[in-house]
C-alpha cells in the first residue's frame, strides 16, 4: 500500500509539472498569436495600400472619364499613390514593386483628365455658347483638378491658366459687345454742359451748335426715373438691346447702367463661387484668381464709365448710379462675394467727383445769373426756381433711402444760391407789393414740389416754410395798408400807449377815432372785396391765395381790437 501510494504521489507530481509546462507553452503560444495578428494587421494594411487591384487598372485604362467607375477608381488611385509616398518616406522596400504600375496609371489618368477638362474649357469659345452649362458640368468633376493638384501640378497649372485665359476673353468679349449694343438704346437727347440750372431759356447759341433739349426742365425732374433703385426694378431681368431696338424703346443712362452692372454682378458672383469650389481656393488666393479671370472686364467697364462721365452733365443720372452701386454692393455682401469690393470703390470714386462737379456747376450758374438778362419779368414762379424745386426734391427723395451728408451739404449750397437769386430778381420789381407777391409765389411753389417727395421734417421744407410765412405776414401788412392804413397806425399807437401805462392819453383822440371808424364802416365791404380780387389775381396757386384771404381778417391786430372800438364809439 505504501509503495502504491508513493507511486501515486510521484505520478501526481509529474502531472503537476506537466500542467505547468503546458501553461507556459500556452502563454507562449498566445504571445506568438498576438504578435502574428498584429503583424498581419499591419502587413495587411500595407499590402492593401500597395496592391493594385485589376478593377482599378481596368477602370483607369478603359472606362470613359464620365463613367462613375472612373471617378471612384481615380479616388482609389489617389489614395494608393499617397500611401506609397508615405511608405517610401519610411523606407518600405515593397514600394518599388508597385511604383512603376502606379506611375503608369497616374500618367494615363492625368492624360485622360487633361483632355476632358481642356475640351470643356475650349467649349466656352464657341459663339453663342451658354458658358454656365459647361461650368455646371465641370463642378461634377471637381475631384479631377484636386487629383491633378496632388499628382501633376504642371498639368493643374496648365488647366488653370487655360481656364483663366479662355474665360477672361469670353467675359471681356461678352461685356464689350453687350455694352456697345446697350448704349445704342440710350435716349438721343442728353444733358450738355450748357444745360444748367441758371442758364436762360432765351440764351442764344451759335449757328453750328447742336439744338438744346426740347425742355431743359426735364433734366432736373425725377419723374419715374427713381423706380430704377426700387427692389423690383433693381434685380429685374437685364435689358435686351435688340428687342428694345425693334420696339424703338429708349432708356436713360441709369437704366443702362443698372442692366450692365446687374449682369456684371450676377456673372461675377457665379464665377467667384465656381472658382472657390472647382479650384479649391479661398481668401486671398480666390481673390487673385477671380481678378485674373475678370480683371480685364472690370477695367474695360471702368474705362468706359470714365469716358462717359467726362461728358455727362445729368446729375440725377449720376446720383442714381451711385445708389445703384451702393445697393449692388450690399447684394454682393449678402451673397458672400468680397471679390468685387475694390471694384465698387473704384466706380464710386468716379461717380462721386462727377456728381459734385455737376452740382457745383449748377450752383455757379445760379450765382452768376443776372436778373436783368432774363427778359420780361412777372410775379409768377420763375423757371429757375422751378428747376431747383424739381431737382432738389429729386435728390432729397433719392438720398432718403441711403442718407449721405456730403449730398446734403451740396444741396445746402445750392439752396442758398437759389434764395439769393430769388431776392435779386424780386429787387427788379419797383413796388414792394410786387416783390412780396413774387417771393411768395416762388417760395410756395418750391415748398409744394419739395413736400411731394421729401419728408415734412426735412431741412429744405422747414427753411422754405419759414420764408413763406414771413413773407406772407409782410404781404398782409402791405395789403391792408392802403385801405386801412390810418386805422392800423392808430391801433399800433394805442397798443404802445397801453403797454407803457399811458392809456389816459387816448381820451384826447376821440375825434380821430370817430373819423377812422366812420371811414372804415363806409368802405370796409368794398375794400375787402377789392383785396380778395387782388389776392386771387396775384397768386398762381389758388389754395395759397385762398389761405391768405382767410388769414388776413383773423390774424391782424386791427380786427382783434375792432369790436372793442365799435362798442366804445
Amino acid at each position: 500500500m505504501e509503495q502504491m501510494l508513493g507511486a501515486f504521489q510521484s505520478d501526481l507530481s509529474s502531472i503537476s509539472s506537466e500542467i505547468r509546462t503546458l501553461q507556459e507553452q500556452s502563454g507562449a503560444m498566445n504571445v506568438r498569436l498576438r504578435n502574428r495578428q498584429a503583424v498581419r494587421g499591419r502587413l495587411g494594411e500595407l499590402v492593401d495600400g500597395l496592391v493594385v487591384p485589376s478593377a482599378l487598372v481596368t477602370a483607369i485604362l478603359e472606362a470613359p472619364v464620365t463613367d462613375p467607375r472612373f471617378l471612384e477608381q481615380l479616388q482609389e488611385l489617389d489614395a494608393k499613390a499617397a500611401a506609397v509616398r508615405e511608405q517610401e518616406a519610411r523606407g518600405t522596400a515593397a514600394c518599388a514593386d508597385v511604383r512603376g504600375v502606379l506611375d503608369r496609371l497616374r500618367v494615363k489618368a492625368v492624360a485622360k483628365i487633361r483632355e476632358f477638362v481642356l475640351q470643356k474649357i475650349y467649349s466656352f469659345r464657341k459663339p453663342m455658347t451658354n458658358y454656365q452649362i459647361p461650368q455646371t458640368a465641370l463642378l461634377k468633376y471637381r475631384f479631377f483638378y484636386q487629383f491633378l493638384l496632388g499628382n501633376e501640378r504642371a498639368t493643374a497649372r496648365e488647366i488653370r491658366d487655360e481656364y483663366v485665359e479662355t474665360l477672361g476673353k469670353v467675359y471681356l468679349s461678352y461685356s464689350r459687345s453687350y455694352l456697345g449694343r446697350l448704349m445704342k438704346v440710350q435716349y438721343e437727347e442728353v444733358a450738355e454742359k450748357d444745360d444748367l440750372m441758371g442758364v436762360e431759356d432765351t440764351a442764344k447759341k451759335g449757328f453750328f451748335s447742336k439744338p438744346s433739349l426740347r425742355s431743359r426742365n426735364t433734366i432736373f425732374t425725377l419723374g419715374t426715373r427713381g423706380s430704377v433703385i426700387s427692389p423690383t426694378e433693381l434685380e429685374a431681368p437685364i435689358l435686351v438691346p435688340h428687342t428694345a431696338q425693334r420696339g424703338e424703346q429708349r432708356y436713360p443712362f441709369e437704366a443702362l447702367f443698372r442692366s450692365q452692372h446687374y449682369a456684371l454682378l450676377d456673372n461675377s458672383c457665379r464665377e467667384y463661387l465656381f472658382i472657390c469650389d472647382f479650384f479649391a481656393v479661398s481668401g486671398p488666393a480666390a481673390h487673385d484668381l477671380f481678378h485674373a479671370v475678370m480683371g480685364r472686364t472690370l477695367n474695360m467697364t471702368l474705362k468706359h464709365l470714365e469716358s462717359y462721365l467726362a461728358d455727362c452733365y445729368d446729375a440725377i443720372a449720376v446720383f442714381l448710379c451711385i445708389h445703384i452701386v451702393l445697393r449692388f454692393r450690399n447684394i454682393a455682401a449678402k451673397r458672400d462675394v468680397p471679390a468685387l469690393d475694390r471694384y465698387w470703390e473704384q466706380v464710386l470714386a468716379l461717380l462721386w467727383p462727377r456728381f459734385e462737379l455737376i452740382l457745383e456747376m449748377n450752383v455757379q450758374s445760379v450765382r452768376s445769373t443776372d436778373p436783368q438778362r432774363l427778359g420780361g419779368l412777372d410775379t409768377r414762379p420763375h423757371y429757375i426756381t422751378r428747376r431747383y424745386a424739381e431737382f432738389s426734391s429729386a435728390l432729397v427723395s433719392i438720398n432718403q433711402t441711403i442718407p449721405n451728408e456730403r449730398t446734403m451739404q451740396l444741396l445746402g449750397q445750392l439752396q442758398v444760391e437759389v434764395e439769393n437769386f430769388v431776392l435779386r430778381v424780386a429787387a427788379e420789381f419797383s413796388s414792394r407789393k410786387e416783390q412780396l407777391v413774387f417771393l411768395i409765389n416762388n417760395y410756395d411753389m418750391m415748398l409744394g414740389v419739395l413736400m411731394e417727395r421729401a419728408a415734412d421734417d426735412s431741412k429744405e421744407v422747414e427753411s422754405f416754410q419759414q420764408l413763406l410765412n414771413a413773407r406772407t405776414q409782410e404781404f398782409i401788412e402791405e395789403l391792408l395798408s392802403p385801405p386801412f392804413g390810418g386805422l392800423v397806425a392808430f391801433v399800433k399807437e394805442a397798443e404802445g400807449l397801453i403797454e407803457r401805462g399811458q392809456a389816459e392819453q387816448l381820451r384826447g383822440e376821440e375825434a380821430r377815432v370817430t373819423q377812422l371808424i366812420r371811414g372804415f364802416g363806409s368802405s370796409w365791404k368794398s375794400s375787402v372785396e377789392s383785396l380778395s380780387q387782388d389776392v386771387m389775381r396775384s397768386f398762381t396757386n389758388f389754395r395759397n391765395g385762398t389761405s391768405i384771404i382767410q388769414v388776413t381778417p383773423s390774424s391782424h391786430p386791427l380786427i382783434l381790437l375792432l369790436p372793442k372800438l365799435l362798442r366804445e364809439h
